[in-house]
């Protein structure tokens, strides 16, 4: 039986191994810089980290170490958002539930707030225009933000419900993490090879909401835009749903939210049993 650990690289895995997945990087599309082995270095890479969430050590501490270790490769920031969702997950593994993950999220401290800028030291990721009134809680700032993170006495929850409004991951954090489980089901429901229910569950949430990540590189607008050719693509088949990734790809869009929630969903659904590899 695989540990909660094992599970979550695995859910990494299986993450990138979906194709097709339109706009991020799977087994048939790469990008000049960001390739299909940089993935699967950074699953294992993040491995150690995820290992002390499963044996209780503090979110931020367990988070910061498993950015650490992902970051060892050349690709640069390759599953950031993806283990800012399983850390808290992997942390509550033994009675995995939205409820216990929401009650792990919601007990977070000032020092987790402390670390998880601290993992800004070790990648670059892209943060986009942040509201007027963010300077301070600034992610490009790193570990210089810890002062004020102490100064204002915030957690890491409070850091996340701060930016709820214009990120999907802190979403699911101040949500409860509804739209993870809700795909976990969905991927449990499913048949055939877990990958390609991946990609399957991975299409479907593009189809069903504007990606965050999108809309911080290209507008809300764009945003909006792929969530439609992702319905249009779903109702018209796999011809359709290769052209779109293909598009995605030639312009640069990344849904790169969606397979955050996609890896996290892997997680769950391979926790409670719901799938078989």
């Amino acid at each position: 039986m695989r540990t909660p650990a094992q599970n979550a690289e695995l859910a990494l895995l299986l993450e990138v191994a979906g194709t097709p997945k339109p706009g991020n990087v799977d087994r048939e599309r790469e990008y000049p810089d960001l390739r299909f082995e940089h993935f699967l270095a950074g699953a294992v890479g993040a491995r150690p980290g995820l290992e002390d969430a499963a044996d209780g050590a503090p979110v931020g501490e367990a988070f910061e170490r498993a950015v650490r270790g992902m970051s060892d490769q050349s690709g640069g920031n390759t599953q950031f958002g993806a283990l800012l969702l399983l850390t808290p997950l992997v942390r509550t593994a033994d009675a995995l539930s939205p409820e216990n993950a929401a009650a792990v999220a919601g007990d977070t401290t000032v020092e987790d707030a402390a670390n998880f800028y601290r993992a800004f030291d070790h990648v670059d990721v892209y943060a986009g225009d942040l509201p007027d009134d963010a300077d301070a809680l600034d992610v490009r700032r790193g570990s210089d933000a810890v002062p004020d993170i102490r100064d204002r006495g915030l957690t890491l929850y409070d850091v996340m419900a701060e930016s709820a409004d214009y990120d999907g991951v802190a979403r699911e954090w101040v949500d409860g993490f509804e739209r993870t489980f809700r795909a976990a089901d969905r991927i449990a429901d499913a048949d055939g090879p877990v990958s390609a229910r991946a990609a399957d569950t991975f299409l479907w949430m593009l189809s069903r909401e504007p990606d965050t990540f999108v809309a911080k590189q290209h507008g809300t607008e764009a945003a909006r835009s792929v969530m439609v050719r992702a319905q249009e693509a779903r109702e018209d088949g796999p011809t359709l749903v290769d052209a779109f990734s293909e598009s995605l790809v030639e312009s640069g869009v990344n849904p790169g939210t969606t397979a955050d929630l996609t890896a996290a969903a892997l997680f769950v659904a391979l926790e409670r049993d719901e799938v078989e590899v």
